[in-house]
């Protein structure tokens, strides 16, 4: 069962239901993208109509966040429960050790992908890791142009003397070099770490290349697992604020805190046509 929110398809699903779907696509074994949206998206979807359309063509859209439970309600289609980017990951990744499944982590800074596999390799034993990738990589080779595929902010990606750098330092792949790494390894489940929507977007037009059962965006997921970020405790995230805890960690984010009002003034305005 799915609901529209804000002409955008969201799965009514919770947790454990979401995790049984990627075990379907797994067994499927042709390509699958995997959402977990959250306001700020959405509402940037809202003047962006070719994010709102590869939304619309993800094969699983979760809640992620309350903002999105709460303005499903408000809607008149409540959703079960919020399922985020690194709850759904963590869950699939207790599934795949049980399953065998390979998985692949791309993203994030030089480091975080191998410290985060480590961890997750300690915690569940027989987890297979395909590979990982860090996230600076550059356009060519299967890329029209555009930005890097990732920039930390106030850092820039390291280059070999052939990539405009300093002899001795790391070469920077490309982005088609990145793709034919991913190709070969045969994951199963693919986590990218690029921050949205550039995950999502990766995923959209490289799936059908890459041919991984399973693709989804994990945000910021990597750097907590592999202890770079605390994440908000756990009574902040069971009264649902752990927004909150996020802004207190990092006060730059304010400016994107301005959303929110904004999105729960659009979907109070367009439910009260309705009656509500």
């Amino acid at each position: 069962m799915h609901i529209n929110l804000l002409g955008a398809r969201v799965d009514a699903v919770d947790l454990a239901g979401a995790v049984e779907k990627v075990a379907a696509f797994v067994a499927a074994g042709h390509p699958h993208q995997v959402i977990t949206l959250n306001p700020e998206i959405l509402y940037r979807a809202q003047k962006e109509p070719e994010l709102l359309d590869l939304i619309n063509r993800a094969d699983l859209v979760t809640a992620d966040g309350i903002g999105i439970v709460w303005a499903a309600k408000v809607a008149g289609t409540p959703v079960p429960e919020r399922v985020t980017g690194i709850d759904l990951m963590l869950a699939l990744v207790e599934r795949a050790a049980r399953e065998g499944w390979r998985i692949f982590l791309l993203g994030a800074a030089p480091g975080v992908a191998e410290e985060a596999a480590r961890r997750l390799q300690e915690k569940h034993p027989g987890l297979v890791v395909a590979g990982t990738q860090h996230g600076y990589f550059r356009p060519g080779a299967g890329e029209a142009g555009g930005e890097a595929a990732f920039t930390a902010p106030g850092r820039a990606p390291v280059a070999s003397s052939g990539d405009g750098g300093r002899p001795g330092e790391p070469r920077v792949p490309t982005e088609g070099e990145v793709v034919e790494q991913i190709r070969r390894a045969r994951p199963d489940l693919l986590f990218v770490a690029l921050g949205a929507p550039k995950q999502e977007q990766f995923i959209d037009r490289y799936k059908e290349v890459l041919g991984v059962p399973v693709a989804m965006g994990v945000g910021g997921s990597f750097d907590v697992i592999a202890g770079r970020v605390a994440r908000a405790p756990e009574w902040m995230r069971r009264l649902h604020l752990e927004w909150l805890g996020r802004l207190i960690r990092e006060p730059r984010r304010w400016r994107r805190m301005l959303v929110l009002p904004r999105f729960a003034w659009l979907v109070w305005r367009r439910a009260r046509p309705a009656g509500r």
